[in-house]
């Protein structure tokens, strides 16, 4: 059986576009010893996906050109020369964008789709929801009656970044880039204010109207210019998790921004940068209670899904246009 897989035709300079990608008809080798034969049902398309399509050393390794892309996906096993793994059997992992694959079972998790759909593994009780968890309490450590701003609030770790604020009782300000998202987020995830920055005309006065008593902690996943108007809101003692600088991956030069070490200096402020992996020992206490969360009504979640696998290329560009609210999926 013949089976596609689609590539990294070329690295792109700038907004990357339909011709950096091509697919490929392959035929799969023999399985061996340790070997899974898996069908992909669902893949994850996310940001950080757009730097390794650049050269360069990161902390983690560039595509290669003619090679697939590699990102987050459910799927289902079709054969297994892998002890404790059974055809039938639904796993996660790290996955070639394929139709079919061959893989190490030992890259491989098991997942249990009577807990929570086989797609929330993607999201809330995977690489997002963590991102949230670890970044927001481990960083950020929001406070009872403080005030948390979160910019790309409709996105798949903005929305649970926010309902976890309010968990923890902090007053939840986000972010967004249009009247629906700002109407789901408020009606349909409890953030207390939301800023449309694409409408806002002066957006340091519309953050500063949202936040009267100042910003305790920015999750910031977006970077540019919403950055720069949130940061002059600061409040003493501010906690700033660095996650995402969206607004910046698809730029060919290095745009000059505000110098922000005088407020980070002055305000005595907190800013890290951290990526998923660093919190990789602790992945069983964050999905623990994230499935905790889930269970209780307190975590809600929403899904962009895209159908066809050809739709990959298409999904993950939409996520520089904001066309996904919450996770954008591709349903294969």
């Amino acid at each position: 059986m013949s089976d596609h897989q689609i590539l990294l035709a070329s690295r792109p300079k700038g907004m990357p576009d339909a011709t950096n990608f091509s697919v490929e008809v392959v035929t799969l080798p023999e399985l061996q010893a340790g070997d899974v034969l898996i069908e992909p049902t669902y893949f994850s398309v996310d940001p950080y996906m757009r730097g390794r399509m650049n050269e360069g050393k990161s902390y983690i390794a560039p595509f290669e050109v003619g090679q697939p892309l590699v990102g987050g996906a459910v799927a289902r096993v079709v054969e297994s020369l892998t002890d404790g793994i059974a055809a039938g059997d639904l796993v996660t992992g790290s996955l070639p964008w394929a139709t079919r694959a061959v893989v190490p079972g030992k890259s491989l998790k098991k997942i249990d789709a009577s807990l929570a759909p086989a797609s929330y593994y993607l999201g809330i009780l995977g690489m997002p929801g963590l991102t949230a968890y670890f970044g927001l309490l481990d960083i950020g450590n929001p406070q009872p009656g403080e005030t948390v701003v979160v910019s790309g609030a409709a996105g798949a770790v903005g929305i649970i970044v926010g309902q976890i604020a309010k968990i923890k009782g902090a007053r939840v300000v986000g972010i967004a880039g249009s009247d629906d998202k700002i109407a789901l987020l408020k009606d349909g995830f409890g953030f207390d204010a939301v800023v449309n920055y694409k409408t806002a005309g002066d957006l340091s006065a519309a953050i500063a109207k949202a936040c009267p008593n100042g910003v305790d902690v920015y999750f910031d996943n977006v970077g540019g210019d919403v950055s720069d108007a949130v940061i002059k809101h600061l409040n003493f003692h501010a906690r700033i998790p660095l996650c995402g600088q969206i607004a910046l991956y698809n730029t060919t030069d290095v745009p000059m921004g505000p110098r922000i070490q005088p407020m980070l200096l002055t305000r005595s402020v907190l800013m890290k940068g951290f990526t998923i992996g660093n919190y990789q020992a602790r992945f069983g206490e964050g999905i623990k209670q994230l499935a905790a969360w889930v269970g209780e009504g307190k975590l809600r979640y929403t899904e962009t899904t895209i159908k066809g696998f050809d739709k990959l290329p298409e999904a993950l560009l939409g996520l520089f246009s904001g066309q996904n609210t919450g996770k954008m999926i591709v349903e294969v």
